[in-house]
């Protein structure tokens, strides 16, 4: 069984930074792409950012240029840099891994989230 265990959530003013980390545990072959949603009640879960194992990133518009995606493939860990952060982005985040199992299964895995709140 995976595991992905989200850490670096809180609160911080508007303008203030935050790091998010995630790390992937469990059995499995390899890791194909980690990354970031987050969801706000009442709305769909959204995309802030994903990483590929070759290090391409993709952004939300959003979040362009204040956010920076990046990951440890030795420690299969992938971290968030929030920077210039504004009240919008209060959300549960949740980390996602797209793996492939023991069996070279493509699988998603979802973290259990955590809680980003951002005071103007």
């Amino acid at each position: 069984q995976v595991q992905l265990v989200e850490s670096g959530g809180g609160l911080v003013q508007a303008g203030g930074s935050l790091r998010l980390s995630c790390a992937a545990s469990g059995s499995f072959f390899s890791i194909n792409t980690m990354g970031w949603y987050r969801q706000t009640p009442g709305k769909q879960r959204e995309l802030v950012a994903t990483i590929r194992s070759g290090d391409s990133t993709n952004y939300a518009d959003s979040v362009k240029g204040r956010f920076t995606i990046s990951r440890d493939n030795g420690k299969n860990t992938v971290h968030l840099q929030m920077n210039s952060l504004e009240p919008e982005d209060t959300a549960v985040y949740y980390c996602l891994a797209d793996l492939q199992d023991l069996q070279y299964i493509r699988r998603t895995f979802w973290g259990q989230g955590t809680q980003v709140t951002v005071s103007s």
